[in-house]
């Protein structure tokens, strides 16, 4: 299995980036397949509450850091890293990446990539898809339609939404479901992975009481996103099958 460094970001803040990054470990631990995570949200790291035994917080603007990521993918036991970029710090990690040589790594086959571009409905949003563009030629590019924070995209009309998501002809789509809103706050509230509240725990693995109705919700949103990230064979991808 070669190293697979997948990317969760966009530059407009509050599009849910974390929750797909939560949602990506869920089911990678879910499919037994190990993943750690590198948090940019530097210093608090709302990825690390969640997930504290396989995030590291790191600042990607510093070279220590940098290498803490970039350094290591290829020797650590862990062959799925997932980077969980802050608002504002897609394009400086992209530039990060080709300054220092990893697209090129990319392309010789030493490593895989993977880009979940999360996007708002907003058309700022969108304008993002054309200055991602020249950085995923040669990747796997996903534009996500995010609907956990009850986002419309009400102006995506299909012309409209063509014109964006042509500008990069290897980009495939992945839809998040909403999550009824009173789930979602209830395991933001118990700060523990899905599959954990699912399971009815607490972050120390003791029992908990958390709501059927409640986890339930939960149950049918990972359901649905785990259809989807089979439906890109995300596994395939990462295990070198395709």
């Amino acid at each position: 299995m070669k190293p697979t460094l997948i990317m969760v970001g966009a530059d407009k803040g509050g599009v849910g980036k974390t929750t797909v990054s939560r949602a990506l470990l869920d089911y990678f631990a879910t499919n037994n397949i190990l993943a750690r995570a590198f948090d940019t949200e530097h210093p608090r790291g709302t990825l690390r509450r969640f997930h504290p035994q396989t995030t590291e917080v790191v600042d990607i603007t510093q070279t220590p850091d940098q290498m803490r990521i970039l350094d290591t993918l290829a020797t650590s036991q862990v062959k799925v890293t997932v980077l969980d970029t802050r608002a504002g710090a897609l394009m400086t990690s992209l530039e990060a990446l080709r300054d220092v040589g990893f697209f090129d790594a990319m392309k010789a086959g030493e490593v895989n990539f993977v880009l979940f571009h999360i996007l708002g409905p907003s058309l700022a949003s969108l304008d993002e898809i054309a200055e991602t563009a020249p950085f995923v030629a040669d990747a796997s590019y996903f534009l996500v339609k995010n609907y956990i924070n009850d986002s419309t995209f009400f102006d995506w009309d299909p012309a409209t939404l063509q014109s964006y998501f042509g500008k990069v002809k290897s980009a495939g789509e992945v839809t998040i479901p909403k999550l009824n809103a009173m789930a979602y706050e209830q395991v933001d509230l118990a700060g523990t992975p899905w599959s954990t509240f699912v399971a009815n725990k607490t972050a120390g693995d003791e029992p908990a009481q958390h709501s059927f109705t409640l986890r339930g919700y939960v149950r049918t949103w990972q359901s649905k996103n785990a259809e989807e990230f089979n439906r890109i064979r995300l596994l395939d991808f990462i295990n070198g099958r395709i």
